[in-house]
């Protein structure tokens, strides 16, 4: 979803000149319940064609190299309950994840300060559980379940927010 109707909030080049009014009209047109059904939210920002023409190929991650380890979280899950993490139930979701006290409190913590339904909670020890497997980590380690939250709300690198 763009920012606002002209997809430039936010952006560097100043070239959005929606009002704060339209902004908040335009995404108000999505309700909770269908939020609460999509699992990440990315805000991704445009990079400068400098920066893109500078870009050092070495260090990047070849699509091969993705393709093998999506490939390899996915033989995981099948292993670990005979189906990927995305259609996991509520209840099967509780054992798959098994959260720390520490994680729960956490997770009750984002829930509360950002008005997270059940759904969007299960969405993020999803997502979570799926960020371990492609890390290679057996549980779900709270900088799982943190970059989960940041896909979920915005929230990524930003710790001291659930302190």
């Amino acid at each position: 979803m763009n920012p606002c109707p002209c997809g430039y909030a936010g952006d560097s080049s100043g070239k959005c000149r929606c009002t704060p009014d339209q902004i908040r009209r335009y995404q108000e047109k999505l309700s909770g319940p269908l939020l609460d059904r999509i699992d990440l939210f990315v805000t991704v920002a445009a990079l400068p064609a400098e920066t893109l023409l500078k870009l050092d190929n070495a260090k990047a991650e070849t699509s091969a190299q993705v393709s093998s380890r999506v490939s390899a979280a996915l033989q995981v899950q099948y292993r670990r309950q005979s189906c990927r993490n995305s259609i996991l139930t509520a209840q099967s979701l509780d054992a798959i994840c098994q959260l720390t006290d520490q994680n729960r409190q956490l997770l009750a913590t984002a829930a509360t300060r950002f008005g997270l339904s059940a759904r969007a909670c299960h969405r993020v020890m999803k997502v979570a559980r799926t960020i371990a497997d492609l890390s290679g980590n057996e549980k779900v380690e709270s900088e799982n379940l943190m970059e989960a939250l940041g896909f979920r709300d915005g929230l990524v690198n930003q710790p001291s927010a659930f302190s």
